[in-house]
């Protein structure tokens, strides 16, 4: 039986991904303090604390795949001197976020990253990452670059917001859709391909990005799933800044909404993870996925993302006078 090492699996991605590898037949272990949440049925927890000494000590044994989610220097080093050697394939998650630019619609994987100066920086510490990684593991390393990832229990909130705020219907406060787009890839397809390429061995460097679509376009969608029946009232861009609303994600915000500077972050080729056998699902069933989620988790719940009730209401009495 293949073994297969998820370097985190109880939270979101480290979830699934533990979870597809056990329906693909391997043996699963979890490496985790074990505080996210529970392993998928199937797999193995081994608790342990990975910025502690010997926190690999209960790991034996050959591994066909390990799955690294960490990104931080301090997790990816010793990760890699306690098991590089023991690894057939490593797959290492990175991000979209690694290049120096995402003005370019179109571009690839050859586009230049940060100069990872600063550790303490996200973008810049999975560049070092990925070096690191590299340095170590030479034609057993597949780097997974995903865009946004959208799915069940998204911790983010950014893309559920959208089914969420339609859902419950009304006036909705949203940015000017003109030159604004989504691509997003289901985390269920993007766990199962991750799984998948490390068992078959693929080495190399991939976007994992779903296709792009205008937001207009997502927002029908979205619409059409919730039974949306209110409206969509749009605001400009300078009048979203001017009253300290805020792009992309986190608080006071209408989630997914980019600057003009970052017109090709939601609009990069996807050729390298559909050719590597990567799987994009029609939009309308990771909507359908995430409004289930979002119902049973509470429409009206605290978020990470998004615009509260009342900062909306009052958004909105100021765009519109009612």
């Amino acid at each position: 039986m293949r073994r297969v090492l998820v370097l985190g699996g109880t939270a979101w991605l480290g979830r699934e991904v533990a979870g597809a590898a056990v329906a693909d037949g391997a043996e699963v272990v979890c490496l985790a303090r074990g505080t996210s949440g529970d392993v998928p049925d199937g797999a193995r927890l081994v608790r342990a604390d990975r910025t502690r000494p010997g926190a690999y000590g209960d790991l034996d044994g050959e591994w066909d795949a390990v799955v690294e989610l960490a990104y931080q220097p301090e997790l990816v080093g010793p990760a890699l001197d306690a098991l590089a050697d023991r690894a057939a394939h490593w797959t290492l998650v990175s991000s979209i976020s690694v290049y120096a630019g995402h003005g370019e619609p179109g571009a690839d994987e050859s586009s230049p990253l940060v100069d990872p100066t600063d550790p303490a920086d996200y973008a810049h510490a999975k560049v070092s990452a990925e070096r690191a990684s590299a340095e170590r593991l030479d034609g057993r390393l597949h780097v997974v670059r995903p865009g946004l990832v959208a799915g069940p229990g998204d911790p983010s909130d950014r893309f559920g917001y959208w089914p969420a705020r339609l859902r419950r219907g009304g006036r909705v406060l949203t940015p000017e859709a003109t030159g604004q787009f989504v691509q997003v890839v289901d985390v269920a397809d993007l766990a199962a391909w991750i799984v998948r390429a490390g068992l078959t061995g693929w080495a190399g460097t991939v976007d994992a990005v779903g296709s792009s679509l205008p937001l207009g376009d997502v927002l029908g969608v979205v619409g059409r799933a919730t039974g949306f029946a209110g409206e969509l009232v749009p605001a400009e861009e300078g009048w979203l800044l001017a009253h300290d609303v805020r792009y992309w994600a986190g608080p006071r915000s209408p989630p997914l909404w980019l600057p003009a500077s970052h017109s090709g972050h939601s609009r990069r080729s996807n050729a390298a993870y559909l050719a590597a056998g990567g799987t994009v699902r029609p939009l309308g069933e990771t909507v359908d996925r995430v409004l289930r989620d979002e119902v049973a988790r509470g429409l009206e719940r605290e978020r990470r993302s998004g615009l509260g009730v009342a900062q909306e209401a009052e958004l909105l009495e100021l765009l519109t006078g009612r």
